[in-house]
């Protein structure tokens, strides 16, 4: 289990930040008051590192037609729903809702190429909202396995304000590799071809890279 990247600077500017706050209060509070603080400040400090964890996920068995979950998360939505960005038509939706507490590594379900990136600043409504999909702030990303198309969409929740993407268009990505991080709070949207076998089920807690989403057809 190690630290993502993107917590580096904010694991040490909250450790700066509650050092100098404690080193204030030394000074100024009493002991039980000072003890009391430094108890919450490790809290606080607990949750930021454990945000950021990023545990090593190996995909079990590599498939190219088989989709493994692109987040750690609760599914929150299946469905049919008409995709207006990139495929302009029905597809198969389903929706990962990331909590603070999840890992928020995102990787990439299947093996192919980059065929679309788009970045889109927006509102940040919370990530259950049916509007977030097309209002909140989102980067859209379009896989190309060769025989089908996979669009994924990550979403900044009401707590996010910066998305991350590492991925540009022409590029050869590994199943499971990194796709991006989205910082405290998010949701990932896939949208999968009509005739996909949906392997998970509302409600169905997932894991990134361990988790089977769906079979493409």
């Amino acid at each position: 289990m190690g630290l993502h990247k993107e917590g580096n600077l904010i694991i040490a500017m909250t450790c700066m930040i509650l050092i100098a706050l404690l080193l204030i209060f030394f000074f100024f509070l009493p002991d039980w008051a000072f003890y009391l603080i430094s108890f919450i400040s490790l809290v606080v400090l607990g949750l930021v590192v454990q945000f950021f964890r990023n545990p090593v996920r190996n995909i079990p068995k590599v498939d190219e037609q088989l989709l493994y979950a692109p987040a750690d998360g609760k599914v929150v939505v299946i469905e049919e729903a008409m995709e207006t960005e990139y495929f302009k038509e029905k597809r198969l939706q389903v929706s990962i809702f990331m909590s603070p507490l999840n890992v928020h590594v995102n990787r990439n379900p299947i093996p192919g190429k980059v065929k679309y990136v788009k970045y889109h600043p927006g509102k940040y409504l919370v990530a259950w909202h049916p509007k977030s999909s097309t209002e909140n702030e989102r980067t859209t990303v379009v896989l190309d396995n060769g025989e089908h198309e996979v669009l994924l969409r990550q979403i900044a929740g009401a707590l996010a304000r910066r998305i991350v993407n590492y991925l540009k268009v022409g590029d050869e990505v590994s199943q499971g590799s990194e796709m991006g991080f989205i910082k405290f709070g998010s949701r990932v949207d896939i949208f999968l071809p009509l005739g996909s076998k949906v392997l998970v089920k509302m409600d169905d807690v997932v894991k990134g890279n361990l988790t089977q989403i769906a079979r493409l057809p």
